[in-house]
């Protein structure tokens, strides 16, 4: 039995208020009692918010389903499409869009509002990949090249388990291509350089021949460092008539800066004239800690544990140790980057990737805290409440006002280059928490997430307005009403994005009775996703985000195909998204590199002359339309989703992990989240519901695909097989119910089904 406490009318564990009350608290400046009777005030107000806002989402699908059903085909035919579209606005499903208007948030930081660049989405729960991600803010692409497909591995190129030189000197050559078209020199090109050194406060190159040039554009230098060291001191300044060969220079383009590291005695530097040993790159702008879809949190030690990791990178300490080779590694978070500016000045550069935090949605509960009526508290209000607190420790480090008044200006301005100058060693330099709030279901889901946030504020003593909030674009009537959502969050809003996986997950649960859906593969090639993606950036655009806002896309799946995601991801700059989700920091440089091919600024200003995206072409279902499909495509559809949902849940209940790369029926490498599972058990869902597939024949590939499962997993100690004892095996059992109960499922929404078994996985390895 838990052991809890009772404080007022709450009832939480006694290891939840212990680590409030211990770890949390102080330093916050907020009194446990203080807080205690807060929470208890705001449970009082949002609870039964909360619970009508989770009923309404059941009663339109219930007027949805019940609308397909009165129609004797079942299907949207182009006669049929106003119908659909005045329905939707009749049952309130489809608001009218109100007057255009700009969005009023301040003090957001430039990393935000200015840069475009990659993000990382990182799960919280996991300390080590919490701080890999958190320091992702820079990366070798030296690195990047050689260790990636970008690379290929052609004979005597390959990468061996040392050094090879030969595919050195082809990432090296890569390498010197990108400079020579991101930061070109006047009249040479930088393989040509056999030294770099700074003259009155400009790079200059000696070429082969001896002449010196500079840069095309000579204000693309931003600083350098004589030494090695990351920080500058009186010892590493040098003298004003110093002829010393700097050891990294510091250059910026499109907002984002690379450093050339210089390193005769290098084994890579010392084989190369100009003794360059690598490029670092500005890469993970800004980081989405989550506390969602990539983690496996269900009760109260779960979500003490991502918490926890959340305080330490708030705090700034936040350090974890494994073992590597022969070796223990201890992993913490990087200092600041400090380089000499060519005015001689000190230039400060952020060491860290920005965080912003992902709450769940409204849907779950936890055993945290008990309510008065010995229900659970709601999630996504405890996830309100406690990641904010914890944030107090970012916003209470000091901050000086001559630092807040040159960064207002700055934003000011909306000069990127000169963020550099501005950071010191906190998360937001400009006093906000940044919530990322996924699956929201239209402007009264946001409403009441803005009036949460604001009497949170209010119960921290939080000036108004300080949390700010990334509205997820996930959900069918968030996309659908997108621009009212935006309006109720004006004063707030700092993020947009498209995720096509819940999006389609969604699409697939609301129309469940208009008929059976497309193959999975083809759902990207329909008419409403086209749509969907233009239909962001447009509403972000006519909303004002430029220069204040994220629009960001979504997450490459395949972490080891980087050749493939540096041919297709480039589109997202050129969609008008100042940033991209990756899946690991290697990916974030690479990607990286899109930015510096593409001014996203530039590219936002020409796709604001274009006509808006179709509201017809997105409520333009997904249905088959009466195409036959063979019994073979009907079985390799069937194949794939099940091996999928297969090898995510399998992981997620018997290991607590909540996103891993899941090898797929190829036995290619897919990132996989609750997102991913959603879609592929909506889809099974939907064609078992219209007679596409029967219940026997996928029972009978839910079988064999966990016998593929456990041969994929043969290397894990941690795995525990599914074949051939099914009914013995709690993953298996829940991937049944994930696709024989998905009708039934609120929104087509998975957790209800992972957390009770996930539950029940825990009390069995701990008997």
């Amino acid at each position: 039995m838990t052991e809890r406490v009772t404080i007022g009318q709450l009832r939480p564990t006694r290891e939840f208020r212990d680590f409030v009350e211990q770890e949390v608290l102080p330093g916050t400046d907020v009194a446990a009692p203080h807080f205690w009777s807060e929470l208890s005030a705001i449970l009082d107000d949002f609870v039964p918010r909360n619970r009508e806002l989770l009923a309404k989402r059941d009663d339109f699908q219930k007027q949805i389903d019940a609308w397909h059903q009165g129609r004797s085909d079942r299907q949207i035919d182009d006669a049929a499409h106003k119908d659909y579209r005045q329905f939707l606005y009749d049952i309130g499903y489809l608001l009218e869009e109100g007057a255009d208007f700009e969005i009023e948030t301040t003090d957001v930081d430039a990393e935000i509002a200015l840069i475009a660049g990659p993000q990382l989405v990182v799960p919280v729960m996991n300390a080590r990949y919490a701080l890999n991600a958190t320091n992702a803010r820079w990366g070798s692409l030296y690195d990047a090249l050689y260790g990636t497909d970008l690379i290929p591995e052609t004979p005597g190129a390959e990468k061996g388990r040392s050094y090879n030189p030969a595919r050195g000197d082809l990432v090296i050559a890569a390498a010197t291509a990108f400079m020579n078209e991101t930061f070109p020199l006047s009249g040479a090109r930088h393989q040509d350089v056999c030294q770099y050194r700074v003259e009155a406060g400009q790079l200059q190159a000696t070429l082969d021949g001896g002449d010196s040039v500079g840069l095309l554009s000579p204000t693309q230098f931003a600083g350098y460092r004589i030494d090695d060291a990351q920080s500058v001191t009186s010892k590493n300044l040098p003298s004003k008539n110093s002829a010393e060969e700097p050891a990294a220079l510091l250059l910026v383009h499109n907002g984002l800066h690379v450093e050339i590291q210089i390193d005769r005695t290098d084994p890579v530097g010392r084989n190369e004239k100009s003794g360059m040993k690598d490029l670092l790159l500005e890469s993970a702008i800004t980081t989405i800690q989550d506390c969602e879809d990539s983690v496996a949190a269900v009760d109260a030690e779960d979500k003490i544990l991502v918490y926890t990791n959340w305080l330490g990178l708030m705090k700034g300490d936040l350090a974890e140790e494994f073992v590597k080779g022969d070796s223990v590694v201890r992993r913490t978070l990087n200092p600041e980057r400090e380089y000499i500016a060519p005015d001689g000045s000190t230039r400060t550069l952020a060491g860290r990737s920005l965080l912003l935090i992902r709450n769940v949605g409204h849907l779950m509960t936890n055993d945290a805290l008990l309510l008065a009526d010995g229900g659970e508290i709601p999630e996504g209000i405890l996830d309100g409440v406690m990641t904010s607190l914890i944030a107090l420790h970012d916003l209470k480090k000091n901050i000086k006002k001559d630092l807040k008044k040159s960064m207002n200006s700055l934003n000011e301005q909306a000069d990127p280059a000169k963020h550099s100058t501005l950071c010191s060693n906190m998360n937001s330099k400009t006093g906000s928490v940044y919530i990322v709030k996924p699956k929201l279901h239209g402007p009264e889901e946001v409403q009441f997430t803005v009036e949460l946030f604001a009497r949170i504020e209010q119960a921290l003593g939080m000036p108004p307005k300080t949390i700010k909030i990334g509205i997820m674009d996930e959900e069918r009537r968030t996309t659908l009403n997108l621009k009212e959502c935006i309006r109720l969050a004006k004063e707030r809003i700092i993020f947009i994005n498209t995720g096509f996986l819940d999006r389609t997950g969604d699409e697939i649960h609301t129309s469940m009775e208009a008929g059976p859906m497309v193959r999975k593969t083809l759902m990207k090639q329909q008419a409403w996703i086209r749509s969907y993606e233009d239909w962001n950036v447009d509403t972000g655009l006519a909303a004002g985000f430029k220069g204040r806002a994220q629009i960001g896309k979504g997450m490459w799946a395949m972490p080891d195909e980087m050749a493939q995601m540096m041919t297709q991801k480039i589109d997202h700059p050129e969609s008008g998204a100042n940033t991209a989700w990756v899946p690991s920091p290697t990916a974030a440089t690479l990607h990286a590199m899109h930015y510096h091919q593409v001014n996203v600024m530039q590219r936002q200003d020409e796709l604001q002359t274009r006509s808006r995206a179709s509201l017809d072409d997105l409520l333009t279902l997904p249905l088959l339309r009466g195409e036959n499909l063979s019994a073979e495509e009907v079985r390799q559809e069937i194949e794939n989703n099940v091996q999928g949902i297969l090898g995510y849940v399998v992981r997620w209940i018997d290991q607590g992990i909540g996103c891993s790369k899941v090898p797929d029926i190829n036995d290619v490498g897919l990132m996989e989240d609750r997102a991913t599972l959603r879609i592929s058990s909506q889809h099974i869902a939907n064609w078992l519901r219209h007679g596409i597939c029967t219940e026997e024949e996928v029972m009978t590939t839910l079988k064999k695909m966990a016998a593929v499962v456990d041969r994929q997993n043969e290397g894990d100690n941690e795995y525990h097989k599914m074949a051939p004892e099914f009914d013995r095996s709690l993953a298996f059992q829940a991937a049944c119910e994930l696709v024989f109960k998905g009708k039934e499922q609120p929104n087509g929404y998975t957790e209800p089904i992972l957390h009770a078994n996930r539950k029940k996985a825990k009390l069995l390895h701990r008997g």
